[in-house]
């Protein structure tokens, strides 16, 4: 019995991923996520942050949102913001990064501030 399931990764305007995958990690409003094969049936909303794949290798995209659904070990991340980490140069991040400060204290809610946290705190962190 294999230990793989499959995960696709889409936006509005094209298929980004799709793979057979031993593990995938979520970063969901719950928390970071792990799913494997066999993971119970689930729906969830993804914060920003890091979704990592592990296969052969480890592939990593940078999302500030979507929605998730895992269901007969087949993982549907829905999301118009994946970014593959390999393609993302130090400048666009940088420019990433300068948006978010500059439009960090004009956030009005505390859920627009606990998302933009979030936001600055994984492109801190994917810019070292």
């Amino acid at each position: 019995m294999s230990d793989k399931f499959t995960i696709e990764i889409i936006s509005p305007d094209q298929t980004i991923l799709k793979q057979e995958t031993n593990e995938v990690i979520i970063p969901s409003f719950e928390g970071q996520m792990g799913i494997l094969n066999n993971h119970i049936p689930l729906i969830t909303f993804l914060r920003p942050g890091i979704i990592t794949i592990k296969a052969e290798g480890e592939k990593r995209f940078y999302i500030e949102e979507g929605t998730v659904e895992f269901s007969n070990n087949n993982l549907l991340i829905l999301t118009s913001t994946a970014r593959d980490l390999v393609n993302l140069d130090k400048s666009k991040i940088n420019e990433l990064l300068q948006k978010v400060e500059a439009n960090f204290n004009n956030q009005s809610t505390d859920k627009e501030r606990y998302i933009a946290s979030y936001k600055l705190e994984t492109l801190k962190e994917i810019s070292q």
